[in-house]
């Protein structure tokens, strides 16, 4: 199971961190053998940082190694498709490959949602249709010329992107979801993961809840006919080091009430969602995953000492954790 690093970019509004901190932080973590990304978060209005593209652009530049990518482009239904096309292609390009665009929809009940849906004019209807119609079209404008699209949201006509993606055929797409609500319905959103994406990223942590969604994904790629060996599986989640747990906890509670302000979470909630506590609990936590079969975990620091916790996470946690899965 891969490690990667998620920058807290909301955490310029709340003073969490600095532009300058996080790239320094992707450049420790492209020098350490320990992660294989670094992601950043991505809104608009809904819940506003700072933008994923340009802060991407500049981890690129920072780094050689790690790949990169929006731990979920909640922005995605929103952008241009051709713009965002001919973004990315030069993103990739900057990056030597080394994208991966994680795109949802982006639907949130902060009041900057329901701003984003009068702005744009896009219902949480819309925004489903429109996920699935952008992924085809960016698929094709990174690999095709003089692509002529007809959509029910979008269409163009004759549309050549260059330069294309330096990654090839194309950089990968992995769709973020969540969904809450009835059986049925979320495998529909698994469904769509299977037909569409190349991997499926959720930041759900109830063990039980993961295991029968990670399975059923997975069920549903090989009902499309694809190899489910070579479609990832990616769990967003935290971390706080902290050999005072109940401190660790009473940290990442109001760390993530302030980035998802005015969303409220329970002490419960904070201990699924985060591995807290000794070096020691924190592997074990995050062992849990690579049981179920993830490939690979994105940690964001809950924590205002952002390089303290970088550095026990890099000297303390992974190496253990590395040691107890080797084993």
């Amino acid at each position: 199971m891969d490690i990667g690093l998620t920058l807290p970019n909301r955490g310029v509004l709340i003073g969490v961190t600095s532009p300058g901190q996080m790239l320094d932080l992707a450049e420790a973590a492209d020098r350490s053998e320990l992660f294989r990304s670094v992601w950043v978060g991505d809104s608009l209005l809904g819940k506003p940082r700072m933008e994923s593209i340009g802060l991407l652009a500049a981890v690129a530049a920072r780094t050689k190694r790690v790949r990169i990518g929006p731990a979920c482009m909640a922005s995605f239904v929103l952008r241009d498709p051709v713009l965002l096309a001919y973004q990315w292609a030069s993103l990739d390009l900057l990056s030597g490959g080394r994208t991966v665009l994680v795109a949802c929809t982006g639907i949130v009940p902060q009041e900057g949602g329901r701003i984003e849906g009068e702005l744009y004019g896009v219902s949480s209807k819309d925004r489903v249709e429109r996920l699935v119609e952008w992924i085809t079209l960016l698929k094709r404008l990174w690999t095709e010329d003089k692509v002529t699209f007809e959509g029910r949201h979008y269409r163009c006509s004759g549309v050549t992107i260059d330069p294309k993606p330096a990654a090839k055929p194309r950089p990968p797409i992995w769709i973020a979801n969540n969904a809450r609500g009835d059986r049925a319905m979320i495998e529909r959103t698994h469904k769509r993961c299977a037909r569409h994406a190349d991997g499926w990223e959720t930041s759900v942590w109830d063990l039980a809840d993961l295991e029968w969604r990670i399975a059923d994904t997975r069920e549903k790629v090989a009902a499309a006919g694809r190899d489910p060996a070579t479609f990832e599986t990616h769990l967003y989640h935290n971390i706080n080091v902290n050999e005072d747990r109940e401190a660790a906890i009473t940290e990442s509670q109001r760390f993530l009430e302030l980035y998802y302000d005015p969303a409220k979470f329970s002490r419960d909630a904070v201990a699924g969602w985060t591995a807290v506590g000794t070096p020691e609990q924190c592997a074990e936590h995050l062992r849990r995953f690579e049981r179920l079969g993830f490939t690979e975990v994105t940690l964001r620091l809950t924590a205002w000492d952002q390089e303290g916790q970088f550095r026990r996470v890099t000297e303390e946690v992974l190496p253990l954790l590395r040691r107890q899965l080797v084993a």
